[in-house]
């Protein structure tokens, strides 16, 4: 499988989508259990090539293994999936079930675009590896909070593979020299962009840093020379990346038409990108006079001269929190939040509170902005999901820290924590477990638009619930989204510059100069096509609702119709409105 391809898988495991089942009927269970038997093929080669996958699900098993990215292995792996696939093609042609069949082609196409991505990327490109991102999530994974203390030393055994000090394994960065190196030698090969690079590897002492932070915190004992050996390992690729890639990276940072359209499918968006681009122009301009009287609203309150939102939202950020005062406040605004929910009915609340942390810095150096790290769910031993909030980038070495200012502000907890925790992502994946759902639909089904979409329409049912300052930060959030679905595309296609991006961010979405900068780059740089899902996903949700009140009239209930939609998993908007219209809207029309 690609890296790229695995990228997505792992991005579909790490948000923890590998389900047990919950308590259904006995005929839903009955065809969870056959497709879930059909998922088990791919699984299997997943867990076999990827062991670090199986272990971020609570499968101690894999905890000591590591993945050989090897060509051999690569090779060893796409046959072993082609007959997987074989498989289930038969599978298909054979099963009856409506819901079955539907899963058997979630899994056949995930695998074919893996497949399209794979053959890109062997017969097209050289790539750029970030080994020392690798290697930290792969001890991370073991090094955390909730991983129980017995399965912690597994890291010390992990390290020493990936350093090659174990018989049988050779140092992770000479692998990827290797194949870089061979690739290196294709003719007309498209090389990785020189900005993206440049950006990666500044963070990268960050996260070796955060290696040495994690082993003494957890206090394992004989780390010191493994990690000495895989850091001197690391600097030594990165310096061998600058002296031999780099000097041939590209200086355009756009990817290749035919990559950017795979990136697009593969993060759920199958509409041209000129089409979303038109559509959230649209909707930008109509956010931005939603604003207006929110704005006005705001400037009244405070007595200030301009109403302008731009000024309005400056104004709001200017009162940051500080230390010890951020937590309090988002705990507090998560417990409004579901007293809201509560109130309103719109959603069901699980029983397990929701968790809320600060990001260390690696993990601020790895993802900056707000996210949510799910738990384990095929060996889950108790853990829960975590809402994690960045502060500001680390430098790179030289450089001055760059300040955000837009999550530690009190109008914008309301929207982050509807957003990352309830009614968003943490919602969203425990309700998959109470409800039990295929893996197939979970896992296979898995791409930003299905999940980014509920978080961005979680704000959207939270908002008009919020005090006037957060009811005007959440559409601008809502309005950064639009921005995203139309400066990603417009991009890649050069019809803007990166500094036409950054300034329309920080001057029309108001964010500061650190966030804008990292959106212009993940536009560009760590993730083309991806910030779009947001709006996206969210824009078919929206729709499918407005579709099921004319349906429904005055028997539409939002708490029903939410749990329906979350009982589902991470299903595809076509499947997901299938679902809802022949299933949701029948049983509710009968009551």
């Amino acid at each position: 499988m690609t890296n790229r391809a695995k990228a997505l898988i792992n991005v579909a495991l790490i948000a923890g989508i590998i389900l047990p089942f919950a308590a259904r009927s006995q005929a839903s269970k009955d065809w969870i259990t056959k497709s879930n038997s059909y998922t088990k093929l791919l699984l299997d080669v997943d867990k076999k090539y990827s062991p670090e996958l199986g272990s971020s699900q609570g499968l101690a098993f894999y905890d000591t293994l590591i993945a050989k990215p090897t060509l051999a292995n690569d090779q060893a792996e796409r046959k072993e999936r082609m007959s997987a696939v074989a498989l289930l093609k038969q599978a298909r042609q054979k099963e009856t079930n409506t819901a079955l069949k539907q899963d058997l082609d979630i899994l056949i196409n995930r695998s074919e675009l893996g497949f399209k991505q794979q053959d890109f990327n062997l017969n097209r490109q050289v790539p750029f590896v970030n080994v020392t991102g690798t290697v930290f999530r792969g001890i991370q994974t073991l090094l955390d909070d909730q991983t129980p203390v017995e399965r912690r030393n597994a890291a010390m055994i992990r390290l020493r593979k990936y350093a090659g000090m174990v018989k049988g394994y050779e140092p992770i960065a000479s692998i990827w020299k290797d194949r870089i190196t061979k690739q290196m030698l294709k003719p007309g090969m498209i090389y990785p962009s020189k900005q993206q690079m440049e950006v990666e590897l500044s963070h990268n002492s960050s996260l070796v840093n955060g290696l040495e932070q994690l082993f003494k915190k957890y206090n394992l004992a004989g780390w010191e020379q493994p990690y000495a050996v895989i850091k001197k390992q690391l600097e030594d690729y990165d310096a061998w990346t600058k002296a031999n890639v780099m000097p041939k990276a590209r200086t355009d940072f756009r990817l290749p038409q035919e990559e950017y359209q795979l990136n697009l499918l593969g993060y759920g968006i199958d509409i041209p990108p000129a089409e979303l681009a038109k559509m959230a122009h649209a909707a930008f301009t109509d956010i931005q006079n939603q604003m207006k009287p929110l704005a006005e609203q705001v400037a009244k309150k405070y007595n200030l001269p301009s109403s302008d939102y731009r000024d309005v939202i400056k104004y709001l950020k200017k009162d940051q929190l500080q230390g010890d005062s951020i937590m309090p406040l988002y705990k507090r605004h998560l417990a409004d939040i579901e007293a809201i929910i509560r109130e309103h009915h719109l959603v069901t609340l699980p029983g397990r509170p929701a968790i809320i942390r600060l990001a260390t810095e690696a993990e601020t150096a790895q993802q900056p902005a707000p996210h949510m790290v799910p738990p384990p769910f095929l060996n889950n031993t108790g853990q829960r999901g975590v809402f994690v909030l960045p502060l500001n980038m680390p430098p790179a070495p030289g450089e001055k820290v760059d300040k955000y200012n837009d999550f530690t502000f009190e109008a914008a907890s309301w929207t982050l924590t509807a957003h990352e925790a309830r009614p968003g992502h943490e919602l969203q994946f425990d309700k998959m477990v109470e409800e039990g759902v295929s893996q197939a639909r979970v896992l296979y089904a898995f791409n930003s638009t299905n999940v980014e979409g509920w978080g961005l329409y979680a704000e959207y049912i939270m908002r008009p619930y919020m005090p006037v300052e957060g009811q005007l930060v959440s559409l601008d959030y809502r309005l950064q989204r639009a921005a995203r679905a139309f400066l990603d595309p417009e991009l890649q296609a050069g019809i803007i510059t990166q500094q036409q991006a950054l300034d329309l961010l920080m001057n029309d979405v108001v964010l500061s100069h650190a966030f804008a900068k990292q959106e212009v780059e993940r536009y560009s740089l760590r993730a083309p096509g991806q910030a779009n899902s947001y709006f996206y996903g969210f824009t078919k949700l929206v729709a499918l609702r407005k579709d099921v009140e004319k349906a429904l009239g005055d028997k539409f209930s939002q708490q029903r119709f939410h749990d329906f939609i979350l009982s589902q998993g991470i299903l595809p908007p076509a499947l997901m409105r299938e679902a809802v219209m022949n299933e949701f809207v029948a049983k509710e029309s009968s009551r």
